[in-house]
């Protein structure tokens, strides 16, 4: 159980945080940054809800268990796994969590025409705040593969594959509250020159 009783703590005046090894971090080290970018796609889904919790109420269910997830692949990501005994099992993103977001996709998909070009972001405010979570988690992402590119750095591969499911879901989700895709903007190219 986390407990937090004091809000700041001075350690980080220095630049530096610390992982859930105990090892310090500048704050801008690519794994801070990638588990910094989860948050913030978190952030967006908080927003997002905003405009979901009492229209679209299955969705929104759907986004609250992606949000406790995303916090499960910050930890994921915040314990690097270096082969040092911790004391303890660190929290690690499961295939199940994947498996789950995919059924919802699924449900959500069903309902969805095919599309015949790519969809701009925009549309309902709800699908345009997902839209934006979407792009953030394709953010988290890009940082997470550059990340496991280090030989010295070690991530999760559920982890991996769990945040790209999720901007699978967010693009889906977002058609889904444009009416089922029917409200969805969709590209013209060259439309304006």
């Amino acid at each position: 159980m986390v407990k937090l009783n004091k809000i700041y703590t001075r350690t980080g005046d220095d630049g530096t945080t610390g992982l859930g090894t105990g090892e310090r971090r500048l704050k801008s080290d690519l794994r801070v940054d990638a588990y910094g970018t989860v948050d913030e796609a978190n952030a967006c889904i908080g927003m997002a809800r905003v405009h979901t919790e009492q229209s679209y109420q299955a969705i929104d269910a759907m986004l609250s268990r992606i949000q406790n997830d995303l916090f499960d692949l910050g930890a994921d990501l915040a314990v690097p796994d270096d082969g040092k005994p911790l004391g303890y099992e660190p929290l690690r993103i499961v295939a199940t969590q994947t498996d789950r977001v995919e059924h919802d996709i699924d449900v959500l998909n069903k309902k969805l025409q095919p599309l015949k070009s790519f969809v701009l972001n925009g549309g309902t405010p709800a699908a345009a705040a997902l839209h934006l979570a979407r792009t953030v988690a394709r953010r988290a992402e890009r940082l997470m593969v550059a990340l496991a590119q280090d030989p010295a750095e070690h991530v999760n591969r559920d982890g991996l594959k769990y945040i790209n499911r999720v901007s699978d879901f967010l693009f889906v989700a977002a058609r889904a509250v444009n009416d089922n895709g029917n409200a969805d903007v969709l590209w013209v190219p060259g439309k304006n020159r």
